[in-house]
């Protein structure tokens, strides 16, 4: 049986974690849980699955105060005792956004096994991120449904055999949406994903295609490629997650329907495989499927992405802290649509990129990130 812990459980990744765990008894014990401020749904799953240890990081107080052996912790410093507890040997980081980095680089420092589905820690940190985990024994799983179809490909593979890597992106809603349509979106149209069900933030950064120009970078680091050897294709009927080409032409690609618990299920369940996790993928019904070069002219954040990434150090720290501010504002009617990737260029235009080697560093430079949006959104 293996121990888990699972950072952000009350997410839509946390509950599909959670569901596999109650598909498969016996096979994995729950010995924390963590969640921002979704009280009531952490009450349920500490009632369900009995952890050790919970962490409330945006509430001061909660129902748990004192409830029986379930230790109650509080805040990020709380989520960091839970992902570094002696007892956890896999620990799924499913926190969105930077408040991820910390408690993942708390489980890198005591060697677990990390499934990351919070792609804002390599994105942030990187360098930072291979280091430790080289130097403390840790091991990275990749979640997010495209690089776990890489590491899938990539099984029994030379990764000097690699030409480049294909990663698939659904398009969002608005794929087919004139730039003129687009300056008139709303935040209820950008949050109908037509394929995944997912919070607010990525939701809006799948419609931006922000969301894939974070991948790109996460594949980066994932998988040592320069940028120039990772593509984006749009493939609306997601069933493709992502390919692998070799130097000889071949291309090995990883297919299944949309779900989630596929890529956290191997994760989980690594090197093996579970039973029945996915749907069956009957090609027959899926029918065509379809390929398209993304277009960065009306959805700029794409290319903002792989800039930062050229650019190096500090400045994809300030590329993702920029998006949380400008997509925050966006959901909350400060600016259009169209103005979250503006707003983005003019703080990469401003930032001085210094080199991004220690935590200390990179929480500086999201923290001058988010002060410069703010003051350039006047919020």
């Amino acid at each position: 049986m293996k121990n888990i812990a699972v950072l952000g459980s009350t997410g839509s990744i946390g509950r599909a974690t959670l569901d596999l765990v109650r598909s498969f008894p016996g096979k994995f014990r729950v010995v924390g849980l963590t969640a921002w401020e979704n009280v009531s749904l952490l009450k349920e799953q500490v009632d369900e699955f009995n952890p050790s240890l919970v962490a409330i990081a945006g509430v001061e107080d909660s129902p748990f105060s004192g409830a029986g052996d379930c230790k109650v912790l509080y805040g990020i410093e709380g989520i960091q005792e839970v992902a570094a507890h002696p007892d956890v040997e896999f620990v799924l980081s499913a926190i969105s956004g930077a408040a991820g980095l910390l408690p993942t680089m708390s489980a890198i420092y005591e060697g677990k096994t990390i499934g990351l589905a919070n792609k804002e820690t390599l994105v942030m940190a990187g360098n930072v991120v291979n280091r430790e985990v080289l130097r403390c024994g840790a091991r990275i799983l990749p979640v997010d449904s495209e690089h776990s179809a890489i590491f899938q490909c990539l099984q029994g593979q030379r990764r000097s055999d690699v030409k480049r890597i294909i990663l698939t992106a659904s398009g969002g809603p608005f794929h087919d949406v004139g730039a003129d349509e687009l300056r008139d979106v709303t935040p209820e149209e950008a949050l109908k994903h037509p394929t995944w069900k997912m919070g607010k933030k990525i939701t809006i950064d799948s419609a931006t295609l922000m969301n894939k120009g974070l991948e790109v970078i996460e594949a980066h680091f994932l998988f040592g490629l320069d940028p120039g050897r990772i593509e984006v294709v749009i493939h609306p009927q997601s069933v493709i997650h992502s390919i692998v080409e070799f130097r000889d032409g071949s291309m090995i690609a990883q297919l299944s329907l949309p779900d989630m618990k596929g890529p956290i299920a191997y994760a989980l369940s690594y090197p093996d495989r579970l039973d029945g996790v996915v749907r069956n993928c009957n090609l027959h019904e899926v029918g065509t499927l379809t390929f398209r070069k993304p277009d960065t002219e009306r959805f700029p954040c794409l290319g903002l992405a792989y800039d930062s990434l050229m650019m190096g150090g500090t400045a994809p720290t300030v590329l993702n802290a920029s998006n949380e501010v400008a997509v925050g504002a966006f959901i909350r009617g400060i600016i259009p649509f169209a103005g979250i990737p503006v707003i983005i260029r003019k703080v990469l235009g401003v930032h001085d990129t210094v080199a991004a080697e220690d935590i200390d560093t990179v929480l500086w430079a999201d923290d001058w990130a988010r002060k410069k949006t703010e003051e350039l959104l006047k919020i």
